[in-house]
């Protein structure tokens, strides 16, 4: 049997226990995966919310990393077998694909409560997170001897920094995890949408994994038939953004319990070990408001007694002054001397936690997939598609905004907001 045989028939034959789901339906997994799932490092991603605050405005929006992760391999299998079916000359072998579907499946192992919370703060990534816990008991254990696959391989997939850089198989493998069609796309998009109940994240993920091809060295290519999967793969990222993800509650609560983490950080109130591992109940109940004054901001939060936003302004990447806001050392500094104003005027004790600037990270809707046209392969922002560049400028543009938030004691004491940011 050549090893195009030997994929094929691992992947329609060793994956036999189907786990519902409510939007893949039957998600099939083999045994050694089974006990993977069961370990608690995994169990805990049940108690990691998908999208962290956003049940505060959607109240569906209650699902779990776990599921989450369980589609993401259930779209990585599919990928896979596409790929393999389409060109049977490929750099592939079955050792390599279980590593690729064990690491789709566990890409999410090191994540942090509350979703992205905790971006920009200093602190490990999850996925290097996630490649320790790969490395680790018992997780490693069952990888080596029931999956039967080199855990090293599985932890760098996930873990571009890892240092396992010998297996041919493993460029691609990361691009296929992370790139415009990516499996784990796929599935939040879709998934978020479902339970969110808002329509902007579905995808015909049938329509678009006929239009991919294998590039060995660069993971999926797209037919020029199937721009489209992708024009709608980012026309629902941004509208997701848009309604879902920065919706301006949703907004106000990641900054509260940024600003809260940040200053326990920086006070040395808490060591960043300390929140490596929490699910987002033990987040809460780690985080005591009686241990930190800003931990109110966590625990309002928890209790949706939410700060107010007084003014925003569209982020400006031409103007300096918004460009240095990006710093969270800078907004903080900013912070607490609109802090102090504010109290002043307000004759009452407020401190730095009391106000808030938010600016949203950087995000890219820019795409680098190869697109087929005949016998021409081309990038796809040269491609017959309507994001061209300055498309997907103004798509960033429309979502960024700068926020001034402050606690609801201050808001009627705010009458120069423009002013106060100093912009």
């Amino acid at each position: 049997m050549d090893t195009h045989d030997a994929i094929s028939r691992h992947l329609d034959l060793d994956y036999t226990h189907p786990v519902r789901d409510p939007i893949w339906k039957n998600i099939h997994l083999s045994d050694p995966l089974l006990k993977l799932i069961d370990t608690a490092p995994y169990r805990q991603l049940s108690r990691i919310k998908q999208l962290g605050p956003a049940y505060l405005v959607y109240p569906g929006a209650t699902h779990t990393r776990l599921s989450h992760s369980l589609g993401v391999f259930h779209l990585a299998k599919r990928i896979i077998k596409t790929l393999v079916s389409i060109s049977p000359d490929s750099i592939l072998t079955v050792d390599g694909v279980k590593a690729f579907l064990t690491a789709a499946l566990l890409h999410d192992l090191g994540h942090f409560p509350y979703t992205h919370s905790f971006k920009e703060l200093p602190l490990t990534e999850h996925e290097s997170l996630t490649g320790e816990l790969v490395l680790e008991s018992p997780v490693r254990e069952i990888l080596r001897d029931e999956v039967r696959v080199d855990p090293h391989l599985v932890s760098a997939v996930v873990d571009e920094g890892a240092d396992h850089t010998a297996d041919p198989q493993l460029a691609f493998f990361r691009n296929v995890l992370s790139g415009a069609l990516d499996p784990d796309k796929l599935d939040y998009l879709n998934r978020d949408a479902y339970f969110c109940g808002v329509p902007y994240g579905e995808q015909d993920i049938d329509f678009a994994l006929s239009r991919i091809f294998p590039v060995w060295d660069k993971g999926i290519g797209l037919d020029v038939t199937g721009i489209s999967a992708v024009e709608n793969i980012l026309f629902s990222k941004y509208l997701m953004y848009r309604a879902v993800y920065w919706h301006r509650t949703v907004r106000v609560a990641t900054a509260m319990i940024k600003k809260a983490v940040y200053l326990a950080l920086r006070e040395e109130v808490i060591a960043p070990s300390a929140l490596y591992g929490l699910d987002d109940e033990l987040f809460f109940l780690t985080l005591d408001r009686a241990q930190f004054d800003a931990f109110d901001l966590i625990e309002r939060v928890y209790d949706r007694q939410l700060y107010r936003p007084v003014f925003e302004t569209p982020f400006d990447e031409q103007n300096p002054r918004h460009r240095e806001l990006e710093s969270l050392d800078a907004r903080a500094a900013l912070e607490e001397r609109i802090a102090e104003r504010l109290a002043a005027r307000a004759r009452g004790r407020f401190g730095p936690e009391s106000v808030i600037v938010d600016v949203p990270e950087r995000i890219s809707f820019e795409v680098s997939i190869p697109v087929r046209d005949g016998e021409q392969v081309m990038p796809y922002p040269e491609s017959d598609t309507v994001f061209t560049p300055q498309v997907v400028a103004d798509f960033t543009a429309t979502l960024r905004k700068i926020r001034l938030i402050v606690h609801p004691g201050l808001t009627s004491h705010v009458h120069d907001a423009a002013e106060l940011l100093e912009l």
